[in-house]
């Protein structure tokens, strides 16, 4: 763990993709979304993030912090995410998975 509380980030996605696959490794994604996001409105909110981020262990970021997550994500500037969004910000924050994405993509164009 480091020190000055910040947190370890552990990038399992790629573990995940390896041992689900793509198709099922997007399905566990939109699980994910669907557990963030806000029932009424089908996208993940900052009130939404707030009220579910304790079930991944995140209840202990701030509100600065959440809105930070939710700026990173949203592409088209409407303050919350919906599926594509949040899926495209999981694959954005794993590295190792992008690399393996780009090392794919240059064997298929060989």
């Amino acid at each position: 763990m480091a020190s000055n509380n910040q947190s370890v980030f552990h990038d399992f996605l790629p573990l995940m993709a390896d041992k689900l696959g793509g198709e099922r490794l997007i399905d566990e994604l939109c699980n994910g979304f669907r557990l963030l996001m806000d029932p009424m409105t089908r996208v993940i909110t900052l009130d939404s993030l707030k009220k579910n981020s304790a079930v991944l262990g995140l209840a202990d970021l701030t509100d600065d912090d959440l809105m930070s997550m939710l700026k990173e994500g949203d592409l088209d500037g409407d303050g919350v995410l919906n599926q594509m969004e949040f899926c495209v910000l999981m694959f954005r924050l794993s590295p190792n998975l992008m690399k393996q994405s780009w090392l794919l993509l240059e064997q298929a164009l060989r």
